[in-house]
């Protein structure tokens, strides 16, 4: 007998009672949410597509579910010590082209991501920002981990609710705020283990450029080439560039869609598109 969604909110109301959380269930979308009380920061679950992974895969699909929402709750509620500039600071990212520092020979901040992209930090200053220099981290006595710490606190306070199209049979999710931070929203690990946990099939991740982050929910072999082709078209239209590779998303791990290329019976070659 199929597991009904009542029957499922009440495992995980059993699983996820703890009294600074708060559970709810909303009928209509057929979804489930948990989130602190204080902050109403959390995590939304589809139910019809976690009943599916039961299906497939037993009371293992129940035990990750449960772990990877109780870990991004965590990750939700870490709260560094903030002091002057501390909540204008953000992570950009750039691509692996980008300059490694200044014009003036001053390294600039950053930590590697994967082998596209990059993660440099940048002091926003409203309508614009300034990336942080060695010599900006020192004048303000912090040390690149602090930096880390304190710009992936202030990524997970930008929205990331995406807009939602169907494309053959894929669902595209879109996020672009123009807040200058879209594509960093990729560092939002809570967000994308819970793209990753409602989606269908596999997911997968494009930062073509600054200002829009993409996710799919792949379903079928044509999705990834819908993917490669808009990865490509908004590459080359962004004003800041980043990649035009694509990423899976599995394992809390990014992996550029090329190198598993070999195992789809996709119609295009990324790879070879983009050399």
């Amino acid at each position: 007998m199929k597991m009904t969604s009542i029957q499922l909110k009440r495992i995980l109301d059993e699983q996820l009672n703890r009294a600074e959380w708060r559970t709810s269930f909303n009928r209509d979308k057929d979804t489930y949410r948990v989130e602190w009380r204080d902050t109403h920061q959390g995590i939304t679950v589809t139910l019809p597509n976690v009943i599916a992974k039961y299906e497939q895969k037993g009371n293992l699909a129940l035990d990750d579910l449960v772990y990877y929402i109780t870990e991004a709750l965590k990750i939700m509620n870490q709260s560094p010590t903030l002091e002057g500039k501390e909540k204008s600071v953000f992570p950009v990212i750039r691509s692996t082209s980008f300059p490694t520092e200044t014009k003036s020979g001053i390294p600039l901040m950053f930590t590697e991501h994967t082998a596209e992209t990059r993660v440099y930090y940048a002091l926003d200053l409203g309508k614009t920002y300034q990336l942080i220099d060695q010599t900006l981290l020192e004048e303000e006595g912090w040390t690149l981990d602090r930096l880390k710490e304190v710009s992936s606190f202030n990524l997970r306070s930008l929205d990331v609710t995406p807009k939602q199209e169907q494309v053959a049979g894929n669902d595209f999710y879109f996020i672009s705020t123009n807040d200058g931070y879209d594509a960093s929203r990729i560092l939002n690990e809570a967000f994308l283990e819970e793209m990753r946990f409602n989606a269908k099939g596999e997911l997968a991740v494009a930062v073509p450029h600054q200002d829009v982050l993409i996710l799919v929910d792949v379903q079928n072999d044509t999705g990834y080439d819908i993917l490669a082709q808009m990865t490509m078209k908004f590459f080359a239209e962004g004003r800041v560039p980043i990649t035009s590779l694509s990423f899976i998303y599995e394992d809390k791990k990014l992996e550029p869609i090329f190198i598993l290329a070999k195992n789809r019976p996709t119609p295009k070659n990324d790879a070879e598109k983009d050399e």
